[in-house]
């Protein structure tokens, strides 16, 4: 069984592990790397999202693909949740019809209405850094926490 869903600290690590978990699923922490950057075509729009964005600027919705999804929230995703506005297309049908604005989205470069999966652990995704970095801060709170829990356990 693996720990899944808001995993971006060591401390969230060590209590999935402390919780029974054999392994933990990491995702959206790895948007905000400088190798992610690399990959992704108008990474400026993207990185100023992210970092601006706090754990409450996320919406779970069918939008992107038809399928429940955590996007940060912004003007598209505030335009479908208006009343009156289509119901989402289940899965693959949804990602069939907007498949072409969300690359017209993309190409535009603006952070207000770039919509990507990505949870709540966006909060933490305040800077753009190396993976390197990123697993060692994953590894000194995990270890921390590991001590910390070892003190009250005696």
């Amino acid at each position: 069984m693996l720990g899944a869903g808001g995993i971006g600290s060591g401390r969230q690590v060590a209590a999935s592990l402390a919780l029974g978990a054999q392994g933990v699923w990491t995702g959206s922490i790895w948007l905000g790397t400088e190798e992610y950057r690399n990959l992704s075509a108008n990474h400026s729009a993207w990185e100023t999202a992210f970092t601006r964005a706090t754990s409450a600027d996320t919406v779970r919705t069918r939008v992107y693909t038809g399928k429940p999804a955590r996007l940060l929230k912004t003007k598209w995703t505030e335009a479908w949740a208006e009343e009156g506005a289509p119901q989402p297309l289940p899965m693959p049908l949804q990602n069939l019809l907007v498949a072409e604005a969300h690359n017209r989205i993309v190409a535009s470069n603006d952070p207000d209405v770039i919509s990507m999966p990505v949870g709540q652990i966006v909060g933490r995704m305040n800077e753009v850094r190396p993976v390197a970095d990123v697993m060692a801060s994953l590894v000194s709170e995990f270890e921390e926490a590991v001590a910390a829990l070892n003190k009250v356990n005696g």
